[in-house]
């Protein structure tokens, strides 16, 4: 009996039921669409923030550079060239210099690697320098003295020449110079696991081998190979020091840590500071134990800053960030918003239903039907179709998710910019890869991130809830209502 009513009441309303059946399902279709574009934005954002922290690396140790006009001169770069006499024959040779620095932080001991290693909470960690190289190549060519043609051998006061009107006169000569600036970064080729080197991939020759701890060997990013034509084999020079490229690597997104990378030894060697780092990279044991770790490091290795992939997901903006709060804000109310109306028209048009059918249900209950079986007779109905609008809604959001993942539409997303963010720059540069140089910039580099919509089961078992939900609550508005039909006032009702 219950499925034969069931049949006659979907054919007899059909209108109705497709009403009731759309609202749930666009309800449903956007409950699905927010929460999958909501899991893609935040697959991008941690595409993102893997980009600045590399594979394994859970959090970094650095120590920021004291505010500018503190260091007085000692940070500041100085060049020095020989100066070679009038009679020197080598005068106008050319001079090079290469001028090497540690960048982004202050310098820390070697040591504070095993003391940040024996913390509770930290698997690993191993220390990195990072560096930036001026190059200057150029020569200083003498001017040619020129005497006028009424100057004598004391044209002029002494010193001054073509004073008296003699018109001495000195052409040519000046200097020109040739500067290039690149980064290296020092890193420890005994953990290749752990380090600037985790965001890139090796797509050329090899990358380093725990042999080569003492050699004169680099790795060179793609980028910066192809602009000075560096191959595998190929070498350069550094401070007099022939380096050769060992491979290449690509940066997985975004830019790379750093020009060259070369073992930690030679890097400070390079920039003669034994024994020191700029950075600590740190996995920890239990990655739900971030927080923790992070405190006691704070607490047992002073003065340092201890930044997490977890503080630099805020400093993500662009177009990335405004999408994941439209997502997570405007789109979630909405959908709520819709739902709920949906819902509210469901149990209005079931109970107006009910209310055209009270001859029906009077003449049921004179026949004998109890008021519950009437009222599951309702709810039945009104579940089938809160179940046929579920369908239709999962059909409409996994072709909406689709299509927005088949479209890959590009956000930009880039790091906070240097105002009022010195302490997470800290953290960002020389620890996060691509946001290296983009903290230094101010502004932050821009990264293109494809945006995806995922749809995972819990988003399907979401929907099926809601769709029940929804026909339970249309069902119960109808059922309420049908319940309080008296069989003798039903049959004096004409419909």
């Amino acid at each position: 009996m219950f499925f034969t009513y069931l049949r006659r009441e979907l054919r007899r309303r059909r209108k109705a039921a497709l009403v009731v059946a759309s609202g749930l399902a666009l309800g449903i279709a956007l409950v699905i669409v927010v929460n999958s574009v909501s899991a893609g934005m935040s697959q991008a954002q941690g595409k993102v923030l893997q980009s600045l922290y590399g594979l394994g690396t859970d959090m970094t140790v650095t120590k920021a550079q004291p505010p500018q006009g503190q260091g007085g001169d000692a940070g500041r770069p100085r060049f020095k060239f020989d100066a070679r006499g009038e009679g020197d024959a080598d005068a106008d040779a050319q001079q090079s210099r290469d001028l090497v620095m540690p960048q982004g932080f202050q310098t820390l001991d070697s040591a504070t690697v095993a003391k940040v290693a024996g913390q509770d909470g930290v698997a690993r960690a191993v220390g990195g320098l990072s560096l930036q190289v001026m190059k200057v190549n150029g020569q200083f060519k003498r001017g040619e003295f020129r005497r006028g043609q009424g100057g004598g051998a004391a044209g002029g006061t002494a010193g001054k020449p073509g004073a008296g009107g003699g018109g001495n006169t000195v052409e040519g000569g000046g200097a020109d110079f040739d500067v290039n600036s690149f980064s290296v970064y020092g890193t420890d080729v005994t953990q290749p696991e752990l380090g600037p080197l985790t965001t890139s991939k090796i797509t050329s020759g090899r990358g380093f081998a725990a042999g080569d701890k003492d050699a004169a060997v680099t790795v060179v990013d793609s980028a910066y190979a192809k602009k000075n034509n560096l191959a595998v084999g190929s070498e350069l020079t550094v401070k007099n020091t022939p380096f050769k490229v060992l491979g290449i690597a690509t940066a997985d997104s975004g830019d790379a840590t750093a020009n060259l990378y070369v073992p930690l030894h030679q890097a400070q060697t390079l920039a003669e500071t034994p024994d020191k780092i700029t950075t600590v990279y740190v996995q920890a044991k239990d990655s739900q134990a971030i927080g923790s770790v992070k405190q006691a490091i704070q607490k047992n290795v002073p003065d340092t800053t201890v930044t997490t992939s977890a503080d630099l997901a805020d400093t993500v903006s662009g177009s990335l960030s405004t999408a994941a709060s439209l997502a997570s804000t405007v789109g979630s109310w909405l959908s709520y918003v819709v739902l709920a109306a949906a819902f509210l028209v469901a149990g209005l048009l079931t109970s107006s239903a009910v209310s055209r059918r009270v001859r029906e249900f009077g003449t049921l209950k004179a026949l004998g039907w109890k008021s519950r079986r009437v009222t599951l007779q309702v709810a039945g109905e009104a579940l089938v179709n809160g179940l046929i609008g579920g369908v239709l809604g999962i059909g409409v959001g996994l072709g909406a998710a689709y299509a927005i993942t088949a479209a890959s539409p590009t956000l930009t997303a880039r790091l906070a910019g240097a105002a009022g963010r010195a302490g997470m720059r800290a953290g960002g540069q020389g620890g996060f890869g691509g946001g290296m140089r983009a903290a230094r910039q101010g502004a932050g580099k821009a990264l293109d991130v494809a945006l995806t919509a995922p749809v995972s089961l819990s988003v399907i078992g979401l929907a099926v809830a809601l769709a029940v939900a929804g026909g339970l609550i249309a069902g119960g508005f109808g059922g309420w209502r049908a319940s309080r039909l008296r069989p003798a006032d039903a049959l004096r009702r004409v419909e």
